[in-house]
């Protein structure tokens, strides 16, 4: 009944609202969970597992009821604490389609410096509005990309690549990840589709463009990236993946030279 109430809220309440309502409606569900098994590394709530959470099919043990996380947000979270240099200063962040989670703990890090930017096409969260493929900032002006699950929204992901490209500083770095099918060698969009349903079907979300495969990485590069790719298991360790429920999905770290 919860995986079925979660998927329809997904697919039938608009962003914008959902972005308003869930940070108290779903510690509320949450409380069907109390008990030990999973920890947030974010916000170290435990319960005996994660609320399940999908467009089309329900993943378990996927979101946090406290903080909003999903499996992404805490495999990016632990890599950012344990493998990059982000919180021993302030750089320049520039936070993409900024997931609640994540932006209450880098708010928290940057009080009192300036140099943390939120940005969205339309969420009420954001300090900037604006098409990832039309960024109204300088060249070189950024020092970090924060940008995932935006790329597969977006019509021409090689200009918004690009741009952000543009803006990074030489030696800036970002993490980029999208939704991937790594049985595709090959990326699969087919805008002729138009019917939400299909493309839901197709894609994953009506709103979905593409479905990247394994040449992800090559239009990174062809964007001007270098390209990292970690899998999980070369961070966490099995019980570490099990107790944080960080999923299976690769890290994807970018830098420009």
């Amino acid at each position: 009944m919860l995986k079925g109430a979660i998927r329809w809220a997904l697919n039938h309440i608009p962003r914008s609202w959902l972005q308003r309502m869930a940070g108290r409606a779903v510690p509320v569900m949450g409380l069907a969970y109390v008990g030990r098994g999973r920890e947030c590394p974010m916000c170290g709530a435990k319960r005996r597992k994660f609320l399940p959470y999908g467009y089309v099919t329900s993943r378990e043990d996927a979101l946090c009821p406290s903080c909003l996380s999903l499996e992404r947000h805490r495999l990016i979270w632990l890599w950012l604490e344990r493998h990059s240099s982000l919180f021993d200063s302030h750089p320049t962040l520039l936070h993409i389609a900024p997931e609640v989670s994540l932006m209450r703990h880098f708010k928290r890090h940057y009080k009192g410096h300036a140099g943390y930017i939120t940005a969205d096409l339309e969420s009420p969260l954001a300090d900037m509005h604006f098409d990832v493929q039309h960024i109204p900032m300088e060249d070189r002006s950024v020092d970090v990309v924060i940008c995932n699950h935006l790329l597969e929204h977006v019509e021409d992901d090689a200009m918004a690549l690009n741009e952000l490209y543009r803006i990074m500083r030489p030696g800036g770095w970002g993490i980029m990840l999208v939704p991937e099918d790594r049985s595709r060698a090959v990326t699969f969009e087919d805008d002729t589709i138009t019917d939400p349903k299909e493309r839901t079907r197709l894609f994953g979300q009506y709103d979905h463009r593409r479905v990247y495969g394994r040449d992800y990485d090559d239009r990174l590069r062809r964007a001007g990236f270098e390209v990292e790719r970690i899998a999980v298991e070369e961070l966490l360790s099995n019980d570490e993946r099990r107790l944080y429920a960080t999923g299976s999905d690769d890290m994807v770290v970018v830098r420009k030279r």
